[in-house]
């Protein structure tokens, strides 16, 4: 079971950061066009979202049932930078990035305008994403294909 969330857990990220993206890229033009917030803008930003939330999910039950997860936690791994990143940095990193994620999201919809909307998602979805590839294991982080 470990070895199979693990993966989908690794795989699945490519799709989150494709559709978070996406729907960054896809604000920024569309505010630039003065595009509605409708139709593909608003179904990309959404999907952003629920793809993030799934792979919180995801990440969450790894976090607790992985060895290098939440059972790793204790002062000695503070001092092993690649033990922190599993243990501390990434999981602390995505929850904050899907938060900013969900509040983008919840703005997006509260505002007046459409290019507040996209100025919105573009903003907040945009710090995301970096959070996000700040903090990806890199080093071990498999190659599709």
């Amino acid at each position: 079971m470990y070895t199979g969330l693990k993966h989908f857990h690794s795989f699945f990220a490519y799709l989150v950061l494709l559709l978070i993206a996406a729907a960054v890229i896809n604000a920024i033009l569309a505010k630039a066009g003065k595009r509605p917030f409708a139709g593909l803008g608003r179904k990309l930003a959404l999907l952003g979202l629920i793809a993030a939330h799934v792979q919180l999910l995801f990440g969450l039950v790894l976090y607790f049932v992985s060895p290098a997860g939440f059972s790793n936690f204790s002062g000695a791994t503070m001092g092993n930078s690649t033990a922190r990143l599993y243990m501390l940095e990434h999981p602390l990193t995505m929850i904050i990035a899907i938060a900013l994620v969900t509040i983008g999201w919840s703005k997006a919809k509260k505002a007046a305008e459409d290019g507040k909307k996209y100025g919105t998602v573009a903003l907040w979805y945009g710090i995301a994403l970096v959070l996000m590839l700040a903090r990806i294991p890199w080093a071990v982080w498999p190659v599709a294909g």
